[in-house]
């Protein structure tokens, strides 16, 4: 999410040069915004549309609100201001999470264990705002309150989109940019003694330290692609699902979740989904984990092969 939030700089830079005043760009933002947002919905009620049931929060959904708050302090802030707010976010959650109560439980770290599934203010937040319809019954990974660090992230590549689009030299940017992925690489790690990595709350120190691998893979993706220009058709698997980021992500909703919902049969008879079956047919030939990396790659593979029939025929979907 913090790479793909560099956009917001290229795409809202080019508007403003054009002409477009801040009002324009932003209206256009929330728009935009809003379909993301109602698509994730949509997609979270495939293919059974339970409206009892129904899951509100998603990834989609948490894409579109760090894209819209991102895109609004960015076009009425300085750096200073970005950062300002990025650390605002960070610390202020860090402090939501290890010093506010529970409510019915205690607080952290002394009655009760810090982020201890269930029992941490974000899914007490969720199960008081969406009852009955959570990813995993009684949390969900794309909480409410994680929401704010997640906006961090997105804040992050703001600041690396400004970083690229600065007047220094390519080498110096490559080798800013590998600086501070590694600073973040470390402030992580030691922030993690506090308050632990963790993707499914989104902790802060979740978010400095996957920022810090991401930028150190766009360092050296800047210095082979930009600096050393070595470019060629190595790079195009990686443009076929980059040219439709959103769309490969709905095919893939859409495509594997009469997986989960399907029925087959089981050896004894008894109905089973059929992402049961073929994980099943998977471990006749290999290992649980191994059995488990096949399906995974498998399923990436097929979704970039629908991607690439797009991408053959020159189709962008834009929203």
């Amino acid at each position: 999410m913090a790479l793909c939030r560099i956009s917001i700089v290229l795409s809202f830079s080019a508007r403003l040069q054009r002409g477009e005043s801040r009002q324009q760009i932003a209206l256009h933002a929330v728009k935009r915004s809003l379909v993301l947002f109602a698509l994730g919905v949509f997609l979270n009620g495939v293919p059974t549309f339970h409206m009892a049931t129904w899951r509100v929060e998603g990834v989609v959904q948490r894409i579109a609100i760090c894209y819209l708050v991102a895109g609004i302090v960015f076009l009425w802030s300085d750096v200073r201001g970005i950062v300002v707010a990025a650390a605002v976010c960070l610390l202020g959650y860090w402090a939501l999470m290890r010093l506010v109560p529970v409510p019915g439980l205690g607080l952290p770290g002394r009655d009760i264990p810090v982020l201890a599934p269930d029992q941490n203010l974000v899914d007490w937040i969720d199960r008081a705002v969406f009852p009955g319809r959570l990813y995993n019954g009684t949390r969900d990974p794309e909480g409410v309150l994680s929401t704010i660090p997640a906006v961090a992230t997105a804040l992050l590549g703001v600041l690396t989109g400004l970083w690229l689009r600065s007047d220094r030299t390519p080498r110096a940017k490559a080798a800013g940019i590998l600086a501070m992925g590694t600073a973040g690489l470390a402030v992580g790690a030691i922030w993690n003694q506090w308050f632990p990595i963790n993707k499914n709350v989104w902790t802060s120190s979740f978010v400095v330290v996957t920022a810090g691998f991401a930028l150190v893979f766009l360092a050296l993706l800047y210095w082979i692609i930009e600096i050393r220009e070595w470019r060629g058709t190595w790079t195009m698997p990686f443009l076929v699902f980059g040219m439709n980021a959103i769309v490969g992500f709905c095919f893939d909703e859409l495509l594997w979740a009469p997986l989960y919902y399907g029925h087959a049969h089981g050896r004894d008879g008894t109905p089973i989904t059929w992402q049961q079956y073929l994980n099943g047919q998977l471990l006749k030939i290999a290992r649980p984990a191994n059995a488990s990396l096949l399906f995974a790659v498998g399923a990436v593979l097929f979704g970039w092969a629908l991607m690439w029939l797009l991408y053959r025929r020159r189709i962008f979907v834009k929203i």
